[in-house]
C-alpha cells in the first residue's frame, strides 16, 4: 500500500508534455500532461499559477479550476473529470474574451 498520509507537495512544474511534482520526502513524480486535459489547454502562465491545498496534500490551479491530490498522483490516476464536464469547461473557456 502506498503511504500518502505523509506525502506532501513541495514544488510543481508543467511542461508541454509532463506534470512534475516534487514531494517533501525527496520523491519526484512525472505524469503525462495528457492525463489532465485542463492543463493541456492552459497557457504557460495558467500552468505556472498554482497553489498548495490542504497543507500540501493537493495542488490547485485557480485559473483552470483544477485540483489534483497527492493520493491520485501516487496511485497513477489520471483526471476523473467526465467528458461532458470537460467539454462544458472548454466551451465556456473559449467563449471568454481574451485579454
Amino acid at each position: 500500500m502506498i503511504e500518502v498520509n505523509l506525502a506532501r507537495v513541495q514544488n510543481v512544474s508543467v511542461s508541454e508534455e509532463t506534470l512534475t511534482v516534487e514531494l517533501e520526502d525527496g520523491r519526484t513524480v512525472l505524469l503525462p500532461l495528457a492525463w489532465y486535459p485542463r492543463l493541456v489547454h492552459a497557457t504557460p502562465a495558467e500552468r505556472s499559477h498554482w497553489r498548495l491545498i490542504g497543507e500540501g496534500v493537493g495542488i490547485h490551479w485557480p485559473d483552470l479550476d483544477e485540483d489534483i491530490s497527492v493520493e491520485n498522483i501516487l496511485a497513477g490516476r489520471p483526471s476523473g473529470e467526465s467528458q461532458r464536464s470537460f467539454k462544458r469547461w472548454l466551451e465556456e473557456r473559449n467563449a471568454r474574451p481574451r485579454a
